[in-house]
C-alpha cells in the first residue's frame, strides 16, 4: 500500500524522523513492561534555506545540505530500514468537511471528498495526495471509522499535499536508506503524544504548536479534531491576536464552551532564549484568561538512561514520539 498522509495500514516503526526547516531529528522508542521509552535521539540543524516547507514549490533549495544531516542523525539511532516520517505543516492543507448523506461504496466518497477540496486546492486535485479520516460528528459504522454509514451529519478531516512533494521527502530518506511507511503532519502528532499521554487532555482543549517558520493552532474536543489553522510566521498579528480570534470563533460558531486545557508547544525549540517562552505564555494566558501548559511528552513516553530533559529537546521529541505511538492514543 502507498503511504498516505495522515492514514496509513504500515506497522508503526520504532524509529520516527521529523525534516524541519531548521533541522533534522529522529528518535527510537522501545518498550520496557509495556512503557515506551526513548532510547536514542539525535538532531542536526540546517543552514539556512535548505529546507524551506511549501504547499505548492520545490522544498529542497539544499538537498544536498538535508541529505548529509539526515545521514548523521540515521547513524545516532541504528541505522534503521525503516522510519516513521514527520513533515512540516505547511506542506498540507487541512480542512474539516461535513456532508449530509454519504454514499454506500468507499470508492465514491473518495471522489466526493476530492471533489469538494478540490475548489480549495492550489493546484489539479489529480496531482495531490488526499487523505480523510472521521470527525467529530461522523459515525462509526460496523467496518471501523473509515468506513461509511448511512447517518445524517458526517464530518471528515481532510489532509490534502501535493504528491510530489511528498515524494520529495520519501525519496531524501530513501537515499538514506531508510523507507518511510508511516508519513504524517507535525502538529497532529503532538495532538497523539498528548492523547497517548498519562493525562491526556477531556472536553475542550487548544493547542498552540509553534515552529520557527508557521504557528498552527488546533482545537480539540475529547479526541476529535473540531478547527484546524496554520500560518507563516510572518503572517498578519500577533500569535496572541490569532489565538484570540480562534477562540472568538470557537465560542461563536462550534457552540464552544471554554477551554479545559490550552497547550503550548514548540516554543523552547523555536525561540532563542527562556525569557521569550516565558513572554509568549504570558501574553496567551492574558489574552485567554487562563493557565497554558507546555507540552511534555514525558508523560507519554519516559526518557531512557543518561538523556536529559532540556526544555528544547522536549519539544523536539513530542511529534517524533506521537508518530510512534499514534495507535496508543486516540488519533487525532
Amino acid at each position: 500500500m502507498s503511504n498516505r498522509l495522515l492514514i496509513s495500514d504500515a506497522p508503526a516503526p520504532t524509529v520516527a524522523v521529523e525534516l524541519a526547516a531548521h533541522r533534522v531529528s529522529a528518535v527510537a522508542v522501545e518498550f520496557r513492561g509495556g512503557r515506551p521509552v526513548i532510547t536514542m535521539h539525535a538532531t542536526e540543524a540546517l543552514p539556512a534555506g535548505a529546507l524551506v516547507p511549501s504547499l505548492v514549490a520545490q522544498n529542497f533549495p539544499g538537498r544536498a545540505a538535508v541529505a548529509q544531516a539526515l545521514a548523521r542523525v540515521l547513524e545516532h539511532v541504528g541505522r534503521p530500514r525503516r522510519i516513521g516520517l514527520v513533515l512540516p505543516d505547511p506542506i498540507a492543507k487541512v480542512s474539516l468537511i461535513r456532508f449530509d448523506q454519504l454514499p454506500a461504496r468507499r470508492q465514491d466518497l473518495d471522489q466526493l471528498v476530492k471533489w469538494q477540496v478540490r475548489k480549495a486546492a492550489p493546484f489539479p486535485i489529480d496531482e495531490a495526495q488526499v487523505s480523510y479520516v472521521a470527525g467529530a460528528r461522523a459515525a462509526v459504522g460496523p467496518d471501523g471509522p473509515e468506513a461509511p454509514v448511512n447517518r445524517d451529519g458526517h464530518e471528515f478531516v481532510v489532509v490534502v499535499a501535493r504528491r510530489a512533494i511528498v515524494e520529495e521527502y520519501e525519496a531524501i530518506c530513501a537515499g538514506a536508506g531508510a523507507h518511510a511507511g508511516l508519513v504524517d503532519i507535525s502538529t497532529f502528532n503532538v495532538i497523539n503524544a498528548l492523547l497517548a499521554g498519562a493525562s491526556a487532555p477531556t472536553a475542550d482543549w487548544l493547542l498552540v504548536n509553534v515552529a520557527a517558520d508557521y504557528t498552527s493552532i488546533a482545537i480539540l474536543r475529547h479526541a476529535d479534531l473540531i478547527f484546524f489553522r496554520s500560518r507563516g510566521a510572518d503572517g498578519d498579528g500577533s500569535l496572541a491576536d490569532l489565538v484570540h480570534q480562534t477562540t472568538m470563533y470557537y465560542e461563536d460558531r462550534l457552540q464552544g464552551a471554554g477551554f479545559t486545557r490550552v497547550m503550548l508547544h514548540g516554543a523552547s525549540a523555536s525561540l532563542q532564549h527562556a525569557t521569550d517562552v516565558d513572554e509568549m505564555r504570558r501574553s496567551l494566558e492574558e489574552r485567554l484568561g487562563t493557565a497554558v501548559e507546555t507540552v511534555d511528552v514525558r508523560e507519554a513516553a519516559a526518557l531512557g538512561d543518561r538523556i536529559a530533559a532540556a526544555p528544547a529537546l522536549v519539544d523536539t521529541l513530542a511529534p517524533l514520539v506521537g508518530l510512534l505511538l499514534r495507535d496508543r492514543g486516540a488519533a487525532a
